[in-house]
C-alpha cells in the first residue's frame, strides 16, 4: 500500500479520536491515502506498507469451527503465578473505568463480554480448572484479548 506506517504513526496520538473534524483534516493532508481501489481477496496475503512494513495478515478460515471447539479454556501463562491475583487487583480500578466507557459508548458489546465471562466461568467450573474459575473473577474489564479469542459467537473471518 502506498502509505508509510511508521511515518503516520509519528503524527498520531492516543488522544486523537476521529471526531476532531480540523485534526483529522491535516492527518489526512500529512499522511494521504491510497488510491488504488477496492481489492476482494480470498487467500492468505500479507499487506505491506510503502516501506515493505508489515500493517496486517489476511488468513481466511485460519480459525475454524473445529479449531476453534478443540481447546478447553485455560489461563493464560502470564496469570498463573502467585502474583497475578495482586496484579488483576491493582489494574481494576483503571478497567472498571475503561468497562464503565464501554457500557456507555457500546452497550451491546459491553453485554457480549459479560456474556462471555460468565460462559468462560461456567464453562470452566464444569471441566474441574479451579484455578481458571478463580481468575475471571479479579478481572474488571469485559474489553480484552479474551474476547478475541473466545468469541464463539461470531462467524469464522
Amino acid at each position: 500500500m502506498p502509505i508509510n506506517i511508521a511515518r503516520y504513526s509519528k503524527f498520531i496520538s492516543p488522544k486523537d479520536t476521529g471526531h476532531n473534524e480540523e485534526r483529522e483534516a491535516r492527518l489526512l493532508e500529512r499522511c494521504p491515502p491510497g488510491h488504488e481501489g477496492t481489492k476482494l481477496i480470498d487467500i492468505p496475503v500479507t499487506i505491506l506498507d510503502a516501506s515493505s512494513a508489515i500493517i496486517a495478515w489476511y488468513l481466511p478460515d485460519a480459525l475454524t469451527d473445529a479449531t476453534q471447539n478443540q481447546s478447553d479454556p485455560e489461563v493464560s501463562a502470564s496469570l498463573k503465578g502467585p502474583s497475578s491475583e495482586n496484579f488483576l487487583k491493582a489494574v481494576a480500578r483503571p478497567a472498571a473505568i475503561a468497562t464503565a466507557a464501554l457500557r456507555v459508548m457500546h452497550p451491546q458489546q459491553y453485554w457480549t463480554g459479560l456474556q462471555a465471562f460468565a460462559s468462560l466461568r461456567d464453562k470452566a467450573g464444569s471441566k474441574e480448572l479451579p484455578k481458571m474459575s478463580e481468575t475471571p473473577q479479579y478481572w474488571a474489564m469485559v474489553f480484552n484479548i479474551l474476547t478475541v479469542i473466545c468469541n464463539r459467537e461470531t462467524l469464522n473471518y
